[in-house]
């Protein structure tokens, strides 16, 4: 039986979020979160109609409303007409989701045009056109938030992954060049981008690979329904960044406190931090270009590598948490050179 739904503290109504990518992995468990967590009215957008009738029917259960949308999100048109089509069957758009990727592993000389292209237009493009399509319903109204699930990667790259980097870079200079622009008009539109690290979805079993061994997340690995909630509560307290998990914080602290270090480190550790032992099936179906039915689902094949998530926390604040570690470590330093000092007088 459904759950009775309720609204949410922050509506007077039943509130109404739009997920992209919401058929598997992380969209998935978000879609979930939304529906167990707020009752809320889903519109679920995501290539493959049967999985997306899956998901509708797991919203419905914990007391959400579902609204199925296939749709690919590299194409800006379908986009908008989602946006169109959530505002006219469930009711104004208060949270969109943009999560949709696709990724190739594979070093760059082993990428083709064409696979770099179609990354960069579902994974960055796709991202731009849902901002936009959400921003045209939700800035007349002068509220609503856009959350964009972001990744450590979009500030620290690693190899054998570049396209989807670059994607999740550029990404985030788009969020952060209209948030300057909704500052700028007094707008009342929340953005915010939730940074994670690894997780235990289907693209590691389903995602094109040029490389010789079977993928695998690199780093600690975490649940998607950690995940889901995590983006569910930062949906309640918007804010400019989440960083989710430990990794995710050391990644970008590091990137920018020692960037060349950082090159270096993951020079020697994410080849083989991707890879498994298991030797990669030749011409396996991937979902580059097309769903891969079959592997419709939350969670991958790493259940027992995943880690509870324990920290999540704003960009400001763990930045702050940084430059307090480092005013220690320099004080530190100082008292021991004083000292030093001391006893050689």
């Amino acid at each position: 039986m459904a759950r009775r739904p309720v609204a949410h503290h922050r509506f007077q109504h039943r509130p109404v979020v739009v997920v992209t990518g919401a058929s598997a992995g992380v969209g998935r468990a978000t879609a979930l979160a939304f529906a167990q967590r707020w009752g809320a009215a889903v519109g679920l957008i995501a290539r493959s109609r049967d999985a997306l009738q899956e998901v509708a029917a797991e919203v419905e259960r914990l007391g959400g409303r579902p609204e199925i949308i296939p749709a690919d999100v590299a194409d800006a048109d379908a986009v908008f007409a989602a946006a169109d089509t959530v505002e006219r069957t469930l009711g104004p758009i208060d949270v969109w989701v943009n999560n949709a990727m696709v990724t190739v592993f594979g070093r760059v000389g082993d990428l083709s045009p064409d696979e770099l292209r179609r990354v960069t237009e579902v994974t960055y493009l796709g991202s731009a056109y849902g901002t936009m399509a959400a921003l045209h319903h939700m800035a007349p109204r002068n509220r609503g938030t856009i959350l964009q699930v972001g990744s450590a990667l979009a500030y620290r790259s690693i190899p054998l992954q570049a396209a989807y980097c670059g994607a999740k870079a550029a990404i985030r200079g788009f969020i952060d060049s209209l948030r300057a622009e909704l500052i700028h008009d007094g707008s009342d539109v929340q953005l915010t981008m939730v940074h994670l690290p690894a997780v235990n979805t289907p693209q590691f079993d389903w995602a094109r690979s040029h490389m010789p061994r079977r993928a695998k997340p690199v780093g600690t690995i975490y649940s998607p329904e950690d995940i889901g909630l995590a983006i569910v509560n930062a949906a309640e307290a918007p804010r400019r960044e989440y960083w989710l998990g430990y990794s995710t914080a050391e990644a970008i602290l590091g990137t920018q406190a020692m960037p060349a270090f950082a090159d270096r480190r993951v020079a020697t550790m994410a080849f083989e931090g991707q890879e498994t032992n298991e030797p990669e099936t030749p011409g396996r179906p991937d979902n580059l270009f097309h769903p891969v039915d079959s592997l419709h689902r939350t969670r991958g094949r790493f259940i027992d590598q995943e880690r509870h998530l324990s920290l999540t926390t704003t960009g400001k604040a763990a930045r702050g948490f940084a430059f307090l570690a480092g005013l220690a470590v320099v004080g530190g330093i100082g008292y021991a050179a004083r000292a030093a000092a001391a006893r050689a007088e």
